[in-house]
């Protein structure tokens, strides 16, 4: 059987995306300056992201949902994007996971309130492998799914179980975990490594889980310790590269030892409108670049782009444009100095 396509899975979120005035001290006041509605999660982003850049493969959604009106949102959206989602359940148990996002205007910085609601229940349990033809299954986030980051006695956690079980099935695995200010990531994240083809993470996920520190007291980029990371989470156990993505751009390490180096562009502050789904946004680009074979420096410049785009609205999905207007910004816009 040719493989091909996404499988995603895991979380799913509404987000309720406001724009704020300034982030306020406690007992202190902030203006709503306004509200939008819009996806969260990654396996959401992603698989929305790239049915709006044109992708040509096929799509498909695992994961739960709540029996409510935000479920319902998801599943509409999903079919309204031509994204199969025959894995999606839905549960009456606890209601569908959103997150309120306070986005500074100035900057475009965000701030995150969460329920994890449905998505703290589904760890992977009754997702079928077979029924897929997907070249790659994609879950996360990872420290944001309670089921997916339980212990697991044999792999380590239930996570680390499900990409394993994918791999056996045949379809190579992708991951993502959501930045979070705390001391598990070396216990939720490394034990997934060693079933992960695809590690796609931020400098401070990534810095977290090694151990590394990756941007300096000045807040500049470390790019040793950068390498020193990705080299780490290549000994432990990623199979076939490591991408580090930052607002400066993007770096991959390949398994056998080749680097990729990518600049992000050089927008101006008026075009950035919220940063919410950045990431996501670049993890699209990357993974349309693996699926559809091209080389790795085009993938990170499809990443880099995809995440500039992105930062056009505040919404997580809502700016994102086809491939080709998409790609366009690199022409519109400078580069940020070369990276190395």
């Amino acid at each position: 059987m040719k493989r091909n396509g996404l499988l995603a899975a895991g979380s799913w979120i509404v987000d309720q995306v406001k724009i704020v005035d300034v982030f306020p001290q406690r007992e202190t006041l902030a203006n709503i300056l306004s509200q939008s509605e819009g996806t969260g999660g990654s396996p959401y982003n992603v698989l929305i992201n790239l049915a709006k850049l044109g992708a040509k493969f096929p799509m498909s959604a695992a994961g739960l949902v709540g029996n409510d009106g935000l479920g319902q949102y998801i599943l509409d959206d999903l079919k309204r994007h031509k994204i199969d989602a025959s894995q999606m359940r839905t549960t009456d148990k606890v209601p569908t996971s959103y997150t309120d996002v306070m986005t500074e205007v100035k900057t475009g910085r965000r701030t995150f309130f969460h329920c994890q609601g449905a998505n703290a229940l589904w760890d992977g349990k009754g997702l079928d492998f077979k029924k897929s033809n997907a070249k790659i299954f994609h879950v996360g986030y990872l420290l944001l799914l309670d089921g997916i980051d339980a212990a697991d006695p044999r792999y380590g956690t239930r996570g680390a179980a499900l990409c394993a079980k994918a791999q056996r099935a045949g379809l190579k695995t992708s991951i993502d975990c959501v930045s979070e200010d705390s001391d598990r990531f070396a216990r939720v994240v490394t034990p997934i490594l060693k079933y992960t083809d695809y590690c796609i993470l931020n400098e401070l996920e990534a810095g977290k889980t090694t151990g590394n520190v990756i941007r300096r007291k000045n807040g500049s980029l470390d790019t040793t310790a950068l390498r020193k990371a990705a080299k780490a989470l290549l000994s432990k156990g990623v199979k076939e590269l490591v991408c580090v993505h930052f607002p400066e751009g993007g770096y991959v390490l390949t398994v056998e030892g080749t680097e990729y180096w990518q600049s992000s562009l050089k927008l101006p502050q008026s075009y950035i409108k919220g940063a919410a789904g950045a990431g996501d946004a670049f993890c699209s680009g990357m993974l349309m670049g693996i699926i559809e074979d091209w080389d790795m420096q085009r993938s990170l410049l499809t990443a880099v782009c995809a995440a500039a785009q992105n930062l056009s609205n505040p919404t997580c999905t809502g700016g994102m444009k086809s491939l080709r207007t998409v790609m366009g910004l690199a022409k519109k816009y400078k580069l940020r100095p070369k990276l190395k």
